[in-house]
């Protein structure tokens, strides 16, 4: 893995996050870093921020690290075929062939859908023989809950306060 640059290793240690004190850069984001210090040597001192970028960093990177894992499960959750498989599952264990069925597609369409199913952790897949089972892991589905609860708080709150607004209004 290619070390970053030295102008990007010398920023100020105030800048820098605690949480983010032992992450190293890819490939890809020095590059984008070194464009982007590259195309600020261009400007007027005034437009040369690095604590723009310094922020721009981490919340990147935060994203990536954190929310991954639920992108990936409502990724997989946005395709009615991939919903209609997890509801089949949680019936019991079916191996692929049995998973296509419904569907009136072929072994390979349905292995495609597991494959996904399975990237985002909602499917466990073990041979027996020549057949494929799967069965439903539902850890990432209780972590899309919980987010999807958060969020669900946030509205009944708001949504109980137009409810109130719209009363005393109603009231002469």
């Amino acid at each position: 893995m290619a070390e970053p640059p030295s102008s990007l290793a010398t920023a100020s240690p105030r800048r820098q996050s605690p949480s983010f004190a032992n992450v190293r850069f890819g490939d890809e984001m020095v590059q984008l870093l070194q464009r982007s210090l590259d195309s600020s040597r261009h400007q007027s001192p005034e437009d040369n921020s690095t604590d723009r970028l310094t922020v721009e960093v981490a919340r990147y990177i935060f994203n990536h690290m954190v929310e991954q894992r639920l992108d990936a499960t409502f990724q997989a959750l946005a395709d009615p075929t991939r919903r209609g498989m997890l509801a089949t599952l949680a019936l019991g264990e079916k191996s692929i062939g049995e998973l296509a069925e419904p569907y009136a597609m072929s072994f390979a369409g349905a292995a495609k859908h597991v494959k996904v199913l399975e990237t985002a952790g909602l499917v466990a897949r073990r041979k027996v023989g020549r057949t494929q089972l799967c069965s439903l892991q539902a850890g990432p589905l209780g972590e899309a809950d919980a987010w999807l609860k958060q969020w669900e708080q946030f509205w009944n709150v708001r949504l109980d306060r137009l409810e109130a607004l719209i009363k005393a209004e109603k009231q002469p």
